[in-house]
């Protein structure tokens, strides 16, 4: 596995463009836009593995197929592994992938961020 870099190497070595045009955090946000996408992979941060009906539960103003579009992206993307088991009655539970738990220490971040400076 490579080292990652030093925020100092980060600074001096990634442009602030790429040559597509958008910044180098630009990628990453495209992949949480989306009205639940935080919030449904904070939940699994927080608890996992969780199933559809906790996760609309814990969201709230959610409706089943808004959660059904934002978890199917989020699978897409490599962030959340869907598990469907064939028992009666039948339930699917999600996960962070490891690609999602990379996560974790960003989402703590940004939590103590906003403990510090949101009222």
């Amino acid at each position: 596995m490579n080292e990652p870099m030093s925020f100092q190497e980060f600074r001096e070595q990634v442009p602030i463009r790429t040559q597509g045009g958008s910044c180098a955090v630009t990628p990453g946000v495209h992949m949480f836009q989306g009205k639940w996408k935080l919030e449904i992979l904070y939940g699994l941060c927080v608890k996992s593995p969780l199933r559809f009906g906790e996760l609309r539960k814990m969201l709230g103003g959610v409706t089943n197929s808004a959660l059904t579009g934002a978890l199917r992206e989020l699978e897409a993307d490599g962030l959340i592994l869907r598990v469907q088991f064939n028992e009666i009655p039948p339930h699917v539970e999600y996960s962070l992938t490891t690609k999602g738990e990379d996560l974790l220490p960003i989402f703590y971040s940004i939590a103590m961020w906003g403990l510090k400076y949101i009222p």
